[in-house]
């Protein structure tokens, strides 16, 4: 299935495709990729429609910008993050509404001081990377901010300044759980640096430094392993807790921006630069099990479903492609759009797959339905 979404803006199909060809030749990350050998990648031998367009939800999320890849999360089918300005929303589908949960625009005070943790109030934040999880939201800013708040209590439990370097976005966060179950949250920075919290104190249990900026970080679902992305051709997995490198993945050919873990813990998918998204057996690392390929951009944003059977990428721009394992990643689907991608976002019931569109016009959050090949199902879903 190709859905257009310029179609309800009113753009003619021959206008899309050629402000899609100046985007893409005009490039700089593309026009060096130009001058490569071709690529090896996976043949889509066939094509899938496993999600259907169900719903155009307008909401002005931020503006372009080439980071900001993930500023949409669903935690359930009927509850949706996403940024909207200097707000975080919660979008309800069911209900058709939506409620400002948090404001970074005005001061922000913590609520939660403890001795021994740095925390400090901060102003008008601009949210680079956002993760929602349980009861918790942890939002980065473009001067390395971090903000965390528990979506049950008033307030911000958190909020603190990381670093004090020039150019220090918080290009990532992500929560997860260490093997002993503890809530720990992760940043990554363009300061060369991997954080880990406690995200029940807020302490900062960890550090350590890698030779390049860290656009992405993602935890193996065992909570053992931390994947590292930034401005190289290799991809680290470190030992979560301690940081130390146990494998270095390589076979990129550019920056990379995203990852994302299998259910199982044993396969990871990485996005890059090179328009490509790689799989890793992480049983055996020497070379990755498949390359599938984007368009026209970048794979900015990865996101596997909760249940596995699932991989959805995005370009930039225009594009979203969603994998069936079960195939060997050789069916997808293809979702083709028109505006930049802020972020997709399964609901942990696969049933839905939320696509964030960021236009200073025609911002909106798209909703996909998962086919059950039953009509009178598919009308309950």
């Amino acid at each position: 299935m190709r859905v257009c979404h310029a179609l309800v803006w009113n753009w003619k199909r021959n206008a899309c495709k050629w402000r899609r060809g100046i985007i893409f030749m005009t490039s700089s990350s593309i026009r060096g990729l130009l001058n490569q050998p071709l690529f090896i990648f996976r043949n889509v031998i066939s094509a899938i429609s496993a999600f259907k367009a169900v719903e155009v939800i307008s909401e002005q999320l931020p503006g372009r910008c080439y980071m900001l890849r993930n500023l949409l999360w669903a935690t359930s089918k009927h509850d949706v993050y996403l940024m909207q300005n200097y707000s975080v929303m919660h979008w309800s589908p069911l209900l058709r509404r939506g409620k400002e949960v948090l404001n970074v625009a005005k001061q922000i005070v913590p609520t939660v001081k403890r001795p021994g943790v740095s925390s400090q109030s901060l102003s008008r934040v601009q949210i680079s990377a956002m993760s929602v999880k349980e009861n918790l939201i942890v939002a980065g800013g473009f001067q390395g901010e971090l903000i965390c708040k528990y979506l049950n209590h008033p307030g911000v439990a958190f909020c603190t300044k990381m670093t004090t370097e020039e150019n220090a976005i918080t290009n990532a966060v992500d929560i997860f759980h260490n093997p002993n179950g503890a809530m720990r949250i992760v940043t990554g920075n363009n300061d060369a640096k991997v954080r880990i919290y406690d995200a029940k104190t807020f302490a900062c249990l960890n550090g350590f430094t890698v030779g390049w900026s860290v656009n992405n970080t993602s935890v193996s679902p065992d909570g053992r392993m931390l994947a590292v992305l930034g401005d190289t051709t290799e991809c680290l997995i470190a030992d979560a807790n301690s940081g130390k490198v146990i494998e270095s993945l390589k076979g990129h050919l550019d920056y990379s921006f995203a990852s994302a873990w299998h259910p199982d813990g044993n396969i990871l998918a990485t996005g890059n630069q090179d328009t490509t998204c790689r799989l890793w057996d992480i049983r055996n690392t020497s070379k990755s099990i498949a390359v599938l390929k984007g368009r026209m951009g970048a794979i900015r944003c990865v996101k596997f479903s909760l249940d596995g059977k699932f991989l959805s990428m995005a370009e930039p721009a225009d594009f979203v492609h969603i994998y069936e394992s079960r195939t060997g990643y050789e069916q997808a689907q293809e979702i083709d759009l028109f505006g930049e991608i802020a972020g997709i976002s399964f609901s942990p019931d696969t049933e839905a797959l939320f696509v964030g569109v960021a236009d200073r016009t025609y911002g909106s959050v798209l909703e996909f339905n998962k086919r059950h090949h039953n009509k009178y199902i598919d009308s309950i879903f």
